[in-house]
């Protein structure tokens, strides 16, 4: 499976301090195994379609489309599905 990011998830997980950053690469790493990842959530409401996986306080979300699993947005956990 190949993994992309969107140019805002590419900056969201460029502005990580150092030990979030790499923690994160772990999980992008993880992806191209989808779907035989652990720890993925599948989201509903306006979010239906995407999926989350955390890692301490941190979310990444992506979607699925064909063989590419797309990160959508890197983030802390506050605040991080409004708007």
């Amino acid at each position: 499976m190949d993994v992309t990011l969107t140019p805002d998830a590419a900056a969201e997980l460029d502005a990580l301090n150092e030990p979030i950053h790499a923690r994160v690469l772990r999980i992008l790493e993880r992806l191209h195994r989808w779907p035989e990842v652990s720890g993925a959530k599948a989201l509903s409401g306006s979010l239906a379609g995407c999926f989350r996986i955390r890692t301490g306080d941190y979310r990444v979300q992506f979607r699925v489309e064909g063989r590419t699993v797309v990160v959508e947005k890197i983030g802390h956990r506050d605040g991080f599905y409004e708007g």
